[in-house]
């Protein structure tokens, strides 16, 4: 194609998405276009702050320091490196590779776009700190490694990752105590990664997709659910969307008949549903697959179907309307962190309603739901988190001129350990700054925390994790949420792109 004519296409497709400022209840501002990009970076960003072992010279988040260099010692492997999963200090791999998949997706989905906001660079070294660690993670066909630290005691240590001292006890699953949903899950993130990863390091590509097979074949040769972490991340919708879900992005990865035939062989699996969770990837893989069965495959028309279901669960004009929303129009699907589950449905809902615009939309009963209203829907639920609530504050910290002070974190609410050296200790920790009535000392810029309950209410109280807790997969999500409007939003502002990013849109 011409690159003037896929130009044009590019700023006619940004024009539609950026357009409509949204006001925000902060006296006389606005969410403007430039401010999706700026919380884009800053929901990248939010990466740095999370992550765990050496942190390199380009840290930009300064009040963290090594941490954890040790990792995996007690079993002679390295699991240095990858991110604290949220405001603690344990590593669990497993959601830590639907992160992974999810910021894939923004790269995959979005690339140009989010290179036009200048932040595809970040993006791609965010992912790379994630499958650095699952790769190590994997040391051998039959073993993989999905938690490092014990998370009881961690959970009842309020420490920086700098001072900790509690137990980094290590967990993995084998051909005799399987997982499949952590292998499966891993085998996704890879697979997505290799997809980015492609044109700029081949090697590193490859190594990812190799890896990635061996994953999916070490799941689905030894099944079993994943109970090993339990309490903190149970498995409740079983393995088959794990699997599915694997296997989906080794398809996009390969296009080998081989994951054609499996998603194919067992669509009778595909699930309705009305989330999209670390759990439940049903709807995840619904919406992949709908988008390859538009490009021509033709077996995968049940996903297509169920894609359909899932948008027609959400939209408030739906006649099987299941999930609804606040007063100020958040999705609201469960009490505890629900702005991840928001955030995920804006993701599914942007990326249909683009496989679906040549249809015009989707048929929920006998109401038509056209692709631009499902666009808006999913760009209302960023806005919302973004400010434009009835409280007039961001969810999402440093962002903004009201956002949350208090982040359930154990890094950001205790002074950086370059300004304050000295270990603070498990017990010191609560008692002078967990319970600490005053701002946290770093402002977590970024972090996306769990948000408001089902009336809009919300109060910045550091004590209340189901509300102030951010979590890796709650802004992977909304890194894809955020993408296409920031991305948009870029090409407006700053015109006609050169060099990789127009070869990236050929």
């Amino acid at each position: 194609m011409n690159a003037a004519v896929v130009w044009m296409c590019l700023m006619v497709w940004a024009s539609a998405v950026a357009a409509g400022t949204v006001e925000v209840s902060e006296g006389s501002s606005s969410l403007q276009a430039t401010g999706y990009a700026d919380a884009l970076g800053k929901a990248i960003l939010f990466f740095e702050g999370q992550r765990s072992g050496k942190l390199p010279p380009g840290q930009r988040v300064t009040w963290r320091g090594d941490s954890a260099l040790s990792d995996g010692r007690l079993e002679n492997v390295d699991l240095a490196g990858g991110y604290y999963d949220a405001g603690d200090n344990v590593k669990f791999v497993w959601p830590m590779s639907f992160t992974v998949a999810l910021l894939s997706t923004a790269a995959v989905e979005y690339g140009p776009l989010v290179s036009a906001a200048g932040q595809l660079g970040h993006l791609r070294t965010a992912i790379r700190w994630g499958t650095d660690l699952i790769l190590r993670a994997h040391t051998s066909p039959t073993t993989f490694y999905t938690q490092v630290g014990d998370g009881n005691s961690d959970h009842q240590c309020w420490m920086r990752p700098e001072d900790m001292d509690t137990p980094r006890t290590l967990y993995k699953i084998t051909s005799s105590s399987p997982g499949t949903e952590a292998a499966a899950d891993a085998a996704a993130a890879l697979a997505s990664a290799s997809i980015v990863f492609r044109g700029v390091d081949a090697n590193y590509s490859a190594n990812l997709l190799a890896k990635s097979r061996t994953l999916f074949d070490f799941a689905d040769k030894y099944r079993g659910s994943y109970q090993q972490s339990c309490p903190f991340y149970c498995s409740y919708s079983g393995f088959q969307d794990e699997l599915l879900w694997a296997a989906a992005w080794m398809y996009k990865a390969t296009k080998e008949s081989r994951f054609l035939r499996f998603l194919t062989d067992n669509q009778g699996w595909s699930s309705r549903t009305n989330e999209f969770s670390w759990d439940n990837k049903f709807a995840g893989v619904q919406v992949l697959l709908a988008k390859e069965h538009a490009a021509g495959a033709t077996g995968l028309a049940r996903y297509k179907t169920d894609a359909d279901a899932f948008v027609c669960s959400l939209m408030p004009r739906s006649s099987s309307l299941q999930i609804r929303t606040t007063p100020g129009g958040l999705l609201f699907t469960r009490d505890t962190a629900n702005i991840q589950y928001a955030a995920g449905a804006a993701l599914l809902l942007s990326l249909h309603a683009r496989t679906t615009s040549s249809a015009g939309g989707v048929l929920c009963g006998a109401t038509a739901i056209t692709s631009s209203e499902i666009s808006a829907f999913a760009k209302s639920q960023v806005d919302y988190i973004l400010g434009n609530n009835p409280l007039g504050i961001s969810y999402m910290a440093g962002y903004g001129k009201r956002y949350p002070t208090q982040v359930h974190h154990r890094g950001a609410s205790i002074p950086s350990v370059k300004v304050l050296p000295g270990k603070i200790g498990c017990g010191q920790g609560y008692s002078a700054w967990y319970s600490a009535a005053g701002p946290n000392p770093n402002v977590h810029a970024g972090a996306v925390v769990g948000g408001p309950d089902s009336g809009d209410r919300f109060q910045d109280v550091r004590s209340d994790h189901s509300r102030l807790e951010p979590a890796t997969y709650i802004n992977a999500a909304f890194v894809g949420a955020v993408a296409p409007l920031a991305g948009g939003a870029a090409v407006l502002q700053h015109g006609r792109p050169s060099g990789a990013l127009a070869s990236s849109i050929l």
